[in-house]
């Protein structure tokens, strides 16, 4: 009976990946064509490629089968396949991605100077003019931190000017964080987070480097478990310089680890930016121009922002945060417990009270919504993709390019609280259950 249920599962493995598969190559499809993809397409598409997977999850988690890993990482690699056959959409980022490449490969830096600078620099290559007259805000220096100019640095030297090596490049980084991921929770598991649309999308369509610092923040926690300080502090370190979004855990995982981890962390952080101080200048420019000026997509920011002035939200938002970081790390620190910290609970309310919630940015939460699973993390991954519905991607002239229909955010967030309140209300209820059995 075990083996005739094993084969059953596998059939319906290969039923979905297949289903799955056929929807991201309509969408590599889609996004080869002239124009942006329709939105209604879009999301019929991204209904096709998540629910399945859900219902699966459900399937396998309620028998207690394991799920076949050969065929998670077949379907996982070939949803990405589809995504380097595709083109990005709905993105122009990876402009910027490629110009600070061939700055970084050519001035030694890809800080100081803001692209307008060389509009008419007859220096640089046509290919490269062609990439600089489509990069956004083109005033302002890059924002991106130094360990992902790295990335973009070796996709210059594989190609210049190619996104197809950056995809390439982020593809594999992806491939290892399932590696990572099967460390730390079962391949059913691991299998909400391979087979995601919001990260085959965001990775593998449209190259968002997002996943280079998730990837070097599951090393660390993997090499903390094992209480190998010194190698999890410096791969903390890299993610902090790979993106700041990693700064949300570094304390809980080196909990416990002693002063010298935490100086080698620090002193991993600054050897990554030392250089380029000395050469003139860094990211911080420009995240303090995007702290200071940007909104988009907020959730309980742009509430609070009906009421108070902005720089007001901030900080109430701010101290919100603050203080339920703390209380969870009084009470994770206490209990000497040596689980996964709860990204899920920690990057959910970072990003709830955020000004900007770009799609990618729930990349950071996902893999820790893969260990704990919720109803409402993974609701959050699909319905975040309402965010597209701007005024750009609906060519619609009485809204700005970056500005949302009325009923965006209520439709977007309203998903969200519902599924985060029937796992609350489920939540209470096994407890109530416990108790009645006690």
């Amino acid at each position: 009976m075990t083996a005739i249920a094993n084969g059953r599962g596998c059939r319906y493995v290969d039923l979905v990946g297949l289903w799955c598969a056929l929807g991201y190559a309509a969408l590599a499809f889609l996004s080869r064509r002239p124009g942006e993809p329709d939105l209604l397409m879009f999301f019929l598409l991204v209904a096709w490629t998540s629910l399945p997977v859900f219902v699966l999850y459900l399937y396998f988690h309620r028998r207690g089968e394991s799920f076949p890993l050969g065929r998670l990482v077949f379907w996982a690699v070939a949803f990405r396949i589809c995504g380097l056959a595709g083109a990005p959409f709905f993105e122009d980022d990876f402009y910027r991605y490629l110009w600070d490449g061939y700055r970084f490969a050519t001035a030694g830096t890809p800080y100081g100077a803001a692209p307008e600078a060389f509009f008419s620099d007859p220096g640089v290559p046509a290919i490269f003019h062609g990439i600089l007259d489509r990069i956004n805000y083109p005033e302002l220096p890059t924002i991106y931190a130094p360990v992902t100019q790295a990335v973009f640095l070796l996709g210059y030297w594989l190609k210049p000017g190619s996104l197809a090596a950056l995809q390439t490049i982020l593809i594999l980084v992806d491939l290892v964080t399932m590696v990572l991921l099967l460390r730390l929770t079962p391949a059913v598991n691991v299998m909400l987070y391979a087979w995601c649309p919001l990260v085959v999308k965001e990775i593998a369509f449209t190259a968002h480097p997002d996943g280079l610092g998730i990837c070097l923040l599951l090393a660390a926690i993997v090499l903390a478990r094992k209480h190998r300080w010194w190698g999890a502090a410096v791969c903390l370190g890299m993610a902090a310089g790979a993106k700041i979004f990693a700064l949300v855990l570094v304390p809980l995982v080196l909990v416990g680890a002693g002063f010298g981890p935490w100086t080698l962390f620090a002193g991993t952080l600054a050897g990554l930016y030392v250089p380029f101080v000395l050469q003139g200048g860094t990211d911080v420019e420009s995240l303090l121009v995007f702290a200071r000026e940007w909104e988009f997509n907020s959730a309980a920011f742009g509430l609070l922002a009906t009421v108070l002035q902005p720089f007001e939200a901030k900080v109430v938002l701010g101290l919100l945060c603050a203080a339920f970081w703390g209380r969870y790390y009084l009470r994770y620190s206490q209990t000497g417990a040596r689980d996964v910290p709860r990204g899920d609970w920690l990057y959910g309310v970072f990003l709830a009270a955020s000004p900007v919630i770009n799609p990618w940015y729930l990349l950071w939460l996902l893999p820790f919504a893969a260990m704990t699973p919720s109803v409402s993390a993974w609701t959050a991954s699909v319905a975040v993709f309402l965010s597209y519905v701007t005024g750009l991607n609906l060519i619609d002239g009485d809204l700005q390019p970056y500005q949302q229909p009325v009923w965006v955010r209520p439709l977007e967030f309203g998903l969200i609280l519902l599924a985060l309140a029937f796992d609350l209300f489920r939540r209470q209820s096994t407890g109530l259950g416990n108790r009645a059995n006690n």
